[in-house]
């Protein structure tokens, strides 16, 4: 892996987090990633992150910005996750389904970022062309 890569929610949440099953592969992978690019969140993941924290100081904490980097969500993404989620839904999707993976998946396909996540059956589907780094 080389180049920017958009860390998921859940990779983060698992890192944040030494007693998760998860930790010891979001650790290692992140660490990757930082060694060969940047380590990049956006507002949707920022948010998702925050839901586990009192204060937006132990937000910036868990986050710091010398080792994120914090990328706004350009508008090619947000029409891209919209078109996927539409696509999502005349395929049968939960119609109660948030968009934030959509988003999520849409933001690193569009700005040509690579996406570490630990659940990347959605992204495969509405994303092809999207590199994943997965277990």
């Amino acid at each position: 892996m080389s180049g920017p890569t958009l860390v998921d929610t859940n990779v983060l949440i698992d890192y944040l987090d030494e007693n998760s099953q998860w930790f010891d592969w979001s650790a290692a992978m992140l660490a990757r990633a930082a060694e060969n690019g940047v380590v990049v969140i956006n507002p949707i993941i920022y948010a998702e992150v925050a839901v586990e924290f009192d204060t937006i100081d132990e937000v910036e904490d868990a986050l710091p910005r010398d080792y994120f980097e914090y990328a706004p969500l350009p508008k090619e993404a947000a029409f891209l996750a919209a078109k996927a989620f539409e696509q999502y839904k005349r395929r049968g999707g939960v119609k109660t389904s948030s968009l934030r993976d959509f988003f999520i998946g849409a933001h690193a396909s569009v700005a040509g970022m690579t996406l570490l996540t630990r659940d990347a059956r959605r992204y495969r589907t509405y994303f092809p062309k999207l590199k994943i780094i997965t277990p």
